[in-house]
Parts: C-alpha cells; sequence; structure tokens
C-alpha cells in the first residue's frame, strides 16, 4: 500500500510520496511513488501514484510516451486539463490490454493518482485520477489530494490547509500528515519524496528524500507526539452528574435522563432481585434482644 498527498495553494503546489508497496513477514517492498515530468521554462508535472505498482509503471511509461487525437502528449499539452486527459488515455489503454487477464488471476485493475503542476500561461492545477480514467480537479475549498492509506493523516489537513496557506507551512502539514500515517499503518514507510513547488517557477524548486536520519522528519515525529499529549494532558476532565447550576465542563448532569439500549438476557438466567429484610419497630428489637 502507500500514501501520497498533495496540494494546490495560492504560492504552488506540495507533494509527498513514501515508498513501500508491501509490508509482510519477511518481505517489504521500496518503489519510489512520484514521478517529475519537468521542461524547464515550459512545465513541471507531477505524478504520484498508489495501488497495483505493475499497472501505475505501465500507465507512466504510456503516458510518457502517448499522443492524443491531436498529436499532443503531456510534452506538448497546451494546459494541465489536456494534460489530464492524456494520462486518463494512458489509464484506459493499460486497462485495455492488461484487465481481463489481471481478471483471470483474480487482481482487480485497481490504480489511484494524483497529477498536477503548471504549464507556462496557466496556474498550477492538481487534479485526483481514478482508475476508469476520470479525474477531478481541486478547487479552493477542496484544494488537496490524497491516495493510499488516507484516513489516518486527513485530520490535521483538515484543520490546517486552504488555499491560503504558505508552502513551508503546507510542507510540514504534510509531514505531520505522513507521521500519523506511518505511526498507524505498517503498509506505509520510509524512504519519502516531497516536492515543494512556486507558482510560476516553471521548474521543481524544492525537492528532498527523506529517510530515517532526517533531521527535520525527525524532529517533527518527536515534537508532534510531545506537543499532542500536552494538549490532551491539559484539557479538563469531564465532570458525571453534576448538579443543573455547573455549566463548565459538564458530561452528564443530574436532570438529563439518558439510557443506554439495553439487550435483557433469556428470562431463564434472570436474577429476582432479594426480597427486602421486614421494617422492625424499635420495641420489636428490644424484646427480640431479651430472647437471646
Amino acid at each position: 500500500m502507500t500514501y501520497c498527498v498533495a496540494m494546490r495553494l495560492d504560492a504552488g503546489l506540495v507533494f509527498l510520496s513514501d515508498s513501500r508497496t508491501n509490508a509482510g513477514v519477511d518481505h517489504v517492498g521500496t518503489f519510489r511513488k512520484m514521478n517529475v515530468f519537468e521542461n524547464p521554462g515550459d512545465r513541471m508535472m507531477v505524478l504520484m501514484t498508489a495501488g497495483n505498482l505493475s499497472i501505475s509503471q505501465s500507465i507512466r511509461q504510456i503516458m510518457s510516451e502517448h499522443t492524443n487525437a491531436t498529436g499532443r502528449s503531456v510534452w506538448t499539452a497546451k494546459t494541465m486539463y489536456e494534460a489530464a486527459q492524456i494520462v486518463g488515455e494512458a489509464i484506459r489503454e493499460v486497462y485495455q490490454r492488461d484487465a481481463k487477464m489481471l481478471e483471470q488471476f483474480d487482481i482487480n485493475f485497481n490504480v489511484s493518482m494524483i497529477f498536477g503542476g503548471q504549464i507556462k500561461g496557466e496556474k498550477p492545477r492538481l487534479f485526483q485520477m481514478y482508475s476508469a480514467g476520470n479525474f477531478i480537479e481541486s478547487c479552493d475549498e477542496s484544494c488537496y489530494f490524497q491516495v493510499g492509506e488516507s484516513k489516518y493523516g486527513k485530520p490535521i489537513l483538515d484543520r490546517v490547509i486552504n488555499a491560503g496557506t504558505e508552502l513551508d507551512e503546507a510542507a510540514k502539514c504534510a509531514l505531520i500528515s505522513m507521521d500519523s500515517t506511518l505511526r498507524s499503518n505498517i503498509s506505509v514507510g520510509l524512504p519519502l519524496d516531497l516536492l515543494v513547488y512556486e507558482t510560476d517557477a516553471l521548474k521543481v524548486t524544492r525537492f528532498v528524500t527523506i529517510d530515517e536520519r532526517n533531521q527535520y522528519f525527525e524532529m517533527i515525529r518527536n515534537t508532534w507526539g510531545q506537543q499532542l499529549k500536552r494538549v490532551f494532558e491539559s484539557i479538563d476532565d469531564p465532570i458525571w452528574d453534576a448538579a443543573p447550576d455547573i455549566t463548565s465542563n459538564v458530561l452528564q448532569a443530574t436532570n438529563m435522563h439518558s439510557k443506554p439500549v439495553r439487550v435483557l438476557p433469556p428470562e431463564a438466567l434472570i436474577q429476582a432481585p432479594e426480597a427486602p429484610s421486614p421494617l422492625q419497630a424499635l420495641a420489636h428489637r428490644a424484646r427480640d434482644d431479651r430472647q437471646y
């Protein structure tokens, strides 16, 4: 499996991918998921892949050579939208060639991709590609995409990222998102590829491959965990059975009537409540005491 995340911001683009393709007891595969298509001064495009590795590699090779009905390739497309259409055509070509044979071996045609970049004359754009070759484009309200093991790293993105986020802040957020995923899922692993692109640069501006010795990522991993624990411990504990006049940190109050949904045991197992002892007057107890 894998985890990839990309962001389209006013200031540029951020791409981050891991490199693990298989995690087992005795075999761990490492293949880099980020591919850069760059013609400095004219275009800079990035493709990140998740899913079946053989399918992803075939699509990458075909899209680098494929031309559409007008004779354009990703190297000559006029817009990023046209380039995304060419990627979609490459996905469908691999599907038509391989899907039936894969099905005979109980292998699904499973691939998902993030494709983004900038072509001279337009703004940076970002697309999420699907197995059918169709795609969606990011917007200011949804300015990031994830593929692979996305659930662990999503909360921090939702809380922090918007179109106005600065590139360094976005890169930091992406690394925290990846750290959360690494801690919770063994199928995602180091090394990581991080690419930060500044709008209108039309070439790769910042790139780093991150392994377990990277100082900044090690600081992120340690600091983020410590700060989370500190914030967690600073939050007050809940108050139970609070009086009606208490208005702070109340989880459950005496005037609430919450009840769980109870499933009753079989009648044969229901224990009858013990009968209460009969009440005795003080005079009766004194007479009983004299009998002993």
